[in-house]
């Protein structure tokens, strides 16, 4: 079978995408060919596009000519840009009925005494400051596999994950309430999250964040233990008390079982990294038919990045299942406006410049692509950062498009599992969340193999459809919340990539 060198998203695009590098003189559609070389994922024109029109991919504006595109040129940042449209938020309009399976597929789960259900089993070290972030790692250290030796302390306690300690840089230093209460309801989050069975918080004593405020705020007493290094004695003694904490859950922790439960016990973020022109013709189309199979077997799936929903928001509300979710949406956009004008900055300075170099061009060209993982089903819900999530479905929680920032904010709100999908070739992990890579082609998937647990090139070489291709994600993600281990739980990542959202100055 002859596969075009280009592929055709929508009827009424204006562009194609490359495949591969297309050379000068390739045919790519009846009557126009290539008159300069198109880099692999890149957009080529196949219709003239006057200076100020509108250039369609997706079927949708992803962009206005900045000046006149001739059939076969390059589409890219030299001759695209911004610009504002009139958007149709047709609240509701696309609702429709989400059937559930008869027989909902199943995982293996850790049925926690609260009724809630584990993917994975960690005792977790928080903290709340910077300041007690050194003596959280001391802790942590002692228990640490070695991904490479094949050293591993927790040997003798085979159904624990592991023990991690997750710090951050800020708890003190604060001038608003708003990011306090931001960085205590993602503490809380990470305190109560059903991966963790057991869980220490160390303080240095006279942070803005005390740890009293934070477990009163966030109702946590009776969840976790709280030691502050000055009324400890300092960090020897600190460290020795943590250690003695951990070796005491270690025990415990090891008594869970895993047991058979419904796919509706699944929560899962949703995230895109180092993305391609490619992300939204494969990788992200089939994280979403992954996402249908979620939601239709009674589970959750968490989209977030709104930076990275702007320009395409008005494709969520039609699904909202109410105009006041909806219009949750739409505000969170306005408030994004107003915060980047403040601080200097544009929506548009999304795309990263490995994002540029993979054939994306503007926010809106990556806005459409992005919102591809969170499927076709009904949005339930608009949450705050780290908000818990409450309603079983499609999920959207308010993050920035730092894909750090965001996936802690969806794992503070509960997700226990993460999919995410990459062009550039991200590494990621994050604890206590397994984390599923996604690759979007093949050349990087064989590449960096080590680091990638599906090749979701196989739908641009026409192996496989977007459809087979989100039903081996979903078998995957059933795999992986039984305990199989992803890729980058093999080489430990997960700890380091816990970064909460700071707002305001820091004093």
């Amino acid at each position: 079978m002859t596969i075009s060198p280009v592929i055709r998203l929508h009827p009424d695009d204006g562009v194609l995408i490359a495949r591969a590098s297309l050379p000068p003189g390739t045919v790519v559609a009846e009557g126009v060919t290539t008159v300069e070389r198109i880099p692999s994922g890149h957009k080529v024109a196949i219709k003239p596009i006057a200076v100020g029109e509108p250039v369609i991919r997706y079927g949708q504006i992803i962009g206005f000519a900045t000046q006149a595109i001739a059939p076969g040129q390059h589409v890219h940042v030299q001759n695209i840009g911004m610009g504002d449209f009139a958007k149709d938020y047709a609240y509701c309009a696309d609702v429709k009925p989400t059937p559930n399976f008869d027989l909902p597929a199943t995982f293996e789960g850790i049925r926690r005494p609260d009724g809630r259900v584990a993917t994975r089993n960690y005792i977790g070290i928080l903290t709340s400051v910077n300041c007690s972030a050194h003596v959280a790692g001391l802790v942590a250290d002692v228990f640490k596999k070695n991904p490479f030796t094949g050293d591993n302390p927790l040997a003798e306690f085979p159904n624990v994950d592991g023990v991690v300690a997750l710090t951050h840089k800020t708890g003190c230093g604060m001038t608003q309430n708003e990011p306090l209460a931001l960085l205590r309801r993602t503490l809380g989050g990470y305190a109560r999250h059903v991966n963790f069975s057991h869980v220490i918080v160390l303080g240095l004593g006279c942070e803005v964040n005390q740890i009293g405020g934070l477990m009163e705020e966030q109702k946590l007493a009776g969840r976790l233990r709280a030691m502050d290094i000055q009324e400890v004695g300092g960090t020897r003694k600190t460290v020795e008390a943590g250690i003695a904490f951990v070796r005491e859950a270690l025990a415990d922790a090891n008594k869970v079982k895993r047991e058979t439960v419904p796919a509706s016990e699944l929560t899962v973020a949703l995230q895109c990294g180092g993305s391609d022109g490619y992300s939204g013709v494969s990788a992200n189309p089939a994280l979403g038919a992954a996402s249908d199979l979620v939601v239709r077997h009674g589970g959750t799936v968490i989209l977030s990045e709104t930076p990275e929903t702007y320009g395409a928001e008005h494709l969520l509300t039609r699904r909202a299942v109410s105009r006041e979710v909806g219009e949750k949406l739409v505000d969170l956009m306005r408030w994004w406006d107003e915060y980047t004008t403040r601080e200097g900055a544009e929506m548009n300075a999304n795309p990263s410049p490995g994002n540029k170099a993979g054939g994306l061009t503007t926010i809106l060209e990556k806005s459409l692509g992005a919102m591809a993982k969170a499927g076709t089903t009904n949005l339930v819900e608009v949450l705050r950062y780290a908000e818990p999530v409450t309603k079983r479905g499609f999920v959207f929680m308010d993050t920035p498009g730092y894909d750090p920032v965001a996936a802690t904010g969806q794992v503070a709100g509960g997700a226990n599992l993460v999919c995410f999908t990459t062009g550039r070739g991200s590494v990621f992990g994050c604890k206590p969340a397994p984390s599923i890579k996604l690759a979007t082609n093949t050349p990087m998937y064989k590449r960096m193999e080590e680091d990638m647990d599906v090749n979701c090139g196989t739908i641009l070489e026409g192996e496989e459809s977007v459809e087979q291709c989100g039903k081996r994600i979903f078998d995957l993600i059933l795999k992986t919340a039984s305990g199989q281990p992803t890729k980058s739980e093999s080489f430990d990542f997960g700890g380091a990539e816990f970064a909460p959202w700071v707002l305001g100055a820091t004093m």
